[in-house]
């Protein structure tokens, strides 16, 4: 087979283990989830959140916002700038919208 193919075949080793993967009923080549921590913590939820915080404080702060809904800075400024189009929140001015 490597004759054939050449350095793009896969390896005897791993084809046995793909073999025996299907054989016990994977039937995907792709990764699958692993356990852990998510890549965001942004949920409708949290943006529901950070809103009411912003509707409640005009004058509240992103590093406020992240401690109050217990995420990081770039979090909360996730979602103040790109989720909610806030163009600012910080304590010396009153956010602003931009459709």
């Amino acid at each position: 087979m490597k004759v054939e193919c050449g350095d793009a075949c896969l390896s005897l080793q791993q084809v046995y283990e793909w073999t025996g993967k299907f054989m016990n009923g994977i039937s995907s080549v792709t990764d699958s989830p692993r356990p852990g921590q998510a890549h965001r913590v942004v949920t409708p939820e949290g943006i529901a959140a950070g809103e009411a915080i912003v509707k409640e404080n005009r004058r509240v702060t992103v590093n406020e916002m992240a401690a109050h809904l217990d995420m990081s800075h770039g979090s909360a400024q996730h979602i103040v700038h790109d989720k909610k189009k806030y163009l600012r929140v910080s304590f010396d001015s009153p956010c602003t919208y931009r459709p």
